[in-house]
């Protein structure tokens, strides 16, 4: 897969998010959604989920990232920002590849 098409995976999927974001706060802030659907198991249920797949996802920034700021500050971001943060980390990945390396080479971890 090229890294343009990996890239745009990750563009529709901030664009996606900033969305249903912005549709969701006009409709009502998120402290007031909280208390009105904390009740509901399902949405506790999608939560667990939720957080459970940006640990495991923060488990591969972990194994990249070398520096122990950088891990810090990414587990922030991935807990606070969700599905942002981890787009941004890919875009972030994909454009720091040198010219020639497979897409595929954002998976390994940097000596650096």
């Amino acid at each position: 897969m090229a890294k343009f098409s990996v890239a745009t995976i990750f563009v529709v999927v901030i664009v996606g998010m900033l969305w249903a974001t912005i549709r969701a706060s006009l409709d009502r802030d998120v402290l007031t959604a909280t208390a009105d659907l904390i009740r509901d198991p399902w949405v506790v249920a999608t939560l667990f989920d939720a957080y459970f797949g940006f640990l495991t996802f923060y488990v591969w920034v972990f194994y990249k990232e070398p520096r122990a700021a950088a891990r810090i500050g990414w587990f922030v971001a991935i807990m606070l920002l969700g599905n942002f943060a981890m787009a941004f980390y890919v875009l972030r990945e994909l454009f720091r590849l040198p010219p020639g390396q497979p897409v595929s080479a954002i998976l390994l971890r940097r000596t650096v």
